[in-house]
């Protein structure tokens, strides 16, 4: 006799996912929520401008991408592009890539608005649709990274195409973020999450599809998936709160980031 299985229930949880599964439910939740986001957050993000993270770090101050101008750029899960405009006001040739239409759709709307045009490239980060050795860098803003079940597999691919020497710099939620409660007030700092569970947050729908999937990795994780690429980690930058700055970003809060960081932005090379 076969017992009869529980059905999968609505909700949030932490469990397996596959690429399949992971790569259909990014696709859907950013094409579903692109208006909302960029209602939220674009004007934070502006419509030429590269911030790297919820603490306002941006690349105009930073410049973790060095010297762009005459570079060949790559900017995996580009969101609405304001990062690619920016480094083409800088000199840089930038091509974006998101796996969304609808971010896509809002990319092309602030282009519009801005006047500044940059090739936009509907596709999978697990496969760049460009030749070897295309890029002179590749970077993003907690884009792609996040959302692959093998990311260890997108390193390897950014790593085709980006030419000897080339220059990968992405930033993510801080590993250690994932120990606490995703909220902004003081019940966030309550460690809940064991560290080592690599299982990513799901949220599915009645028929136990997802419909959200963001990954976990520690920080050795990381590491690893970058060396294993071929990359030679040159920085790590974990962004501090600033005075001053008291905009809430879902769990980024002044009051947490005060206490622990809430990004890390690791800075990679090929050897040439």
């Amino acid at each position: 006799m076969i017992e009869a299985q529980p059905s999968p229930a609505a909700g949030t949880l932490r469990r397996a996912v596959t690429d399949d599964e992971s790569r259909a439910a990014s696709r859907h939740w950013w094409d579903l929520d692109a208006d909302d986001y960029q209602q939220e957050h674009g004007p934070f993000l502006g419509d030429v401008d590269f911030v790297w993270c919820p603490e306002g770090l941006r690349e105009a101050d930073a410049r973790l991408l060095g010297e762009v101008r005459g570079k060949r750029i790559l900017e995996l899960g580009a969101g609405a592009a304001a990062g690619a405009r920016w480094l083409d006001g800088q000199g840089a040739d930038v091509v974006a890539l998101d796996l969304s239409a609808g971010m896509l759709r809002h990319a092309q709307a602030a282009a519009d608005r801005c006047g500044v045009q940059v090739p936009l490239v509907q596709a999978d980060a697990l496969a760049l649709p460009f030749a070897t050795s295309a890029f002179d860098v590749a970077c993003t803003a907690f884009g792609a990274i996040p959302f692959v079940a093998d990311s260890g597999a997108a390193m390897k691919e950014v790593a085709r195409v980006l030419k000897p020497g080339g220059l990968w710099v992405f930033s993510v939620t801080h590993p250690m973020r994932w120990i606490f409660l995703d909220e902004p007030g003081e019940e966030g700092l309550v460690a809940t999450h064991p560290y080592f569970d690599r299982r990513p947050y799901v949220e599915q729908d009645a028929d136990g599809v997802p419909s959200y999937v963001e990954q976990h990795r520690t920080l050795g994780d990381r590491i690893r998936e970058l060396v294993g690429a071929g990359f030679v980690l040159s920085d790590l930058v974990e962004p501090e709160w600033p005075e001053g700055h008291d905009q809430i970003w879902g769990q980024w809060s002044p009051l947490r980031g005060r206490i622990f960081p809430g990004t890390a932005i690791f800075v990679s090379h090929l050897p040439s």
